[in-house]
């Protein structure tokens, strides 16, 4: 659909479309540039509060990702007013306002519509140093790829709304959705990263894909070398594989080589979609050490080498065992 959208020629669009990157950069000054994004779903968990967090948590990760922080931020509703209470709604809206607190961001505004399922999500602004943008598409060769949260959201939240879930399991996954991916921004920035992106919808198959696609390299990815949460891989199975799985499979399929016997439950976790996933950097080899130091300084949810990129070959991704 995008093909047919005139292309933005403002030469202060610094990131656009053009390479599926997190959030858009325009830059204003030579010394200021705004970043900005959007995110909004339904609820992956039944508690109004905890999903107000999540989703706020999730919209924010796009201005992390690109090495951003985030200023203001406006809330996105979606709401069956005349099916559900209003008291629930007022509970999403108060764990929004948490994360965004605790981001240093400032709620002023937002817009409602009546919707025939509950949504929820924010519009963010952001700000950086038009010399410090971090995009997905600057991953060079020779780079080691980390990953700051495990996998398994899609999963856990899938069996949590069926009753099925462990609740330790559940906590362990919403602990790591609620992290605000400030701690990884903080510390690729630190060490000087040479790309990155966030881990969401695509799961980490079409978000690696887009970072290879857009980088011209070939990205590496090591299956047993994936972060999984406790306990989720008793849930990688039929029926808690969401329809996004099977999406993000077929999105890259015939972009992705397979090499050795790979287990096929690890194979669901690089495909699984992702709800306020961490971020996938792009680092230099002999920075990798310092990144995963400070990601656990830091108290991220993982810190975990997952691949390497490599000079481009016949394809976008290779899967190890």
């Amino acid at each position: 659909m995008l093909r047919d959208i005139p292309k933005v020629d403002d030469p202060n669009v610094l990131v656009g479309t053009a390479t599926h990157d997190d959030a858009g950069v325009y830059k204003l000054t030579d010394d200021l540039a705004l970043v900005q994004t959007l995110d909004f779903f339904p609820p992956v968990v039944n508690d109004a509060f905890l999903y107000g967090q999540i989703a706020a948590a999730n919209a924010l990760s796009d201005v992390y990702a690109m090495g951003g922080t985030p200023r203001t931020a406006l809330n996105l509703v979606g709401y069956p007013d005349d099916k559900e209470d209003l008291s629930w709604l007022g509970q999403i809206l108060q764990g929004g306002a948490e994360r965004c607190r605790q981001a240093q961001t400032a709620v002023i505004g937002g817009h409602t519509v009546r919707d025939a399922e509950i949504k929820f999500g924010l519009a963010v602004t952001g700000t950086i140093h038009p010399d410090k943008i971090l995009t997905n598409a600057q991953a060079q060769p020779g780079d080691v790829l980390v990953l700051t949260k495990p996998l398994g959201t899609g999963f856990v939240t899938t069996a949590h709304k069926a009753n099925s879930c462990p609740e330790d399991v559940f906590e362990a996954a919403c602990a790591s959705m609620i992290q605000l991916n400030q701690v990884g921004r903080d510390a690729m920035m630190e060490v000087g990263a040479h790309a990155a992106t966030d881990i969401t919808g695509f799961g980490l198959a079409g978000h690696a894909f887009e970072m290879a696609q857009g980088s011209g390299v070939t990205i590496e990815i090591e299956l047993g070398k994936l972060p999984l949460l406790p306990g989720s891989e008793a849930l990688a199975r039929r029926p808690y594989l969401t329809r996004a799985s099977a999406t993000n499979a077929a999105y890259v399929e015939k972009y992705l080589r397979r090499s050795g016997e790979l287990d096929p439950v690890r194979l669901e976790f690089f495909y699984d979609a992702q709800t306020s996933g961490g971020l996938l950097i792009s680092v230099a080899a002999d920075k990798a050490e310092a990144l995963l130091e400070k990601l656990k300084e830091k108290q991220a949810k993982a810190a975990a080498v997952i691949g390497r990129v490599v000079e481009r070959t016949d394809a976008a991704l290779v899967l190890l065992p």
